[in-house]
């Protein structure tokens, strides 16, 4: 396996830990490539490996049937996969894959459970994550229900720049249509909006950040909650 470098990780949760939990992680960690549309939990699948990414943005959707689903939530650079694992159990109804490519770190889940059982530390800053995803979780429930179509658009797209790193973001319609649970033409319908205004620039499988200020507005209080609670939790 490759070990992680000398330097803190591109994973922002495990550049929290503290040094001795991520060099006793070190050696069970392994480099790897992130590609599109790789599955990294399967609903009521046993979770084999753990992702923490450091480039890319996977997506956790909440599966009812086989025409009935949606994300209801995003995990990038600032997190991981295998939240049910850190919580005790081997498995999720929800299904994670990746939606824009990318590389991390994986680790076995019963390597993971090992390290947990031997530091305290390192599971209380693991679960402070798993609040982190549950706020954002319960915002995504809360925009869904009472946010106008753009403002939830505006929170998906800051929440993916967050995880991206760069302004150009490479969003589907696809995956714009499951993140916010309407028709290709709604979608259109709202990167129009955006646009319209100056505030980015939409293409076919790109969507480019041109004014993030203006995007946060249009957001408004949908944007921001679980952001500030990884702050104040993780750092």
């Amino acid at each position: 396996m490759l070990a992680l470098s000398q330097s803190r990780p591109g994973n922002r949760l495990l550049a929290a830990l503290s040094p001795a939990d991520l060099k006793s992680l070190q050696p069970l960690l392994q480099s790897v490539p992130l590609r599109l549309r790789q599955d990294l939990e399967r609903p009521q699948r046993r979770i084999d490996d753990v992702y923490f990414p450091n480039l890319g943005i996977a997506s956790v959707v909440a599966v009812q049937s086989r025409d009935t689903r949606i994300e209801v939530g995003l995990i990038g650079c600032e997190g991981m996969t295998g939240t049910a694992v850190v919580l005790g159990n081997d498995r999720s109804p929800h299904e994670t894959y990746m939606q824009v490519e990318g590389e991390g770190q994986r680790i076995t889940a019963a390597n993971l459970r090992q390290a947990m059982n031997a530091s305290d530390s390192l599971r209380n800053v693991l679960l402070r994550y798993v609040q982190v995803f549950m706020v954002q979780t319960a915002h995504t429930a809360i925009a869904n229900a009472r946010a106008r179509l753009d403002e939830r658009l505006a929170r998906w797209l800051l929440m993916a720049h967050d995880r991206v790193r760069d302004d150009r973001l490479p969003l589907t319609h696809e995956f714009l249509s499951l993140m916010l649970g309407v028709r290709r033409a709604g979608v259109a319908e709202a990167l129009h909006c955006l646009a319209s205004q100056n505030f980015i620039t939409a293409g076919r499988g790109e969507v480019v950040i041109l004014n993030r200020r203006s995007i946060e507005r249009v957001a408004g209080e949908s944007y921001g909650t679980p952001e500030a609670e990884f702050r104040r939790l993780i750092g």
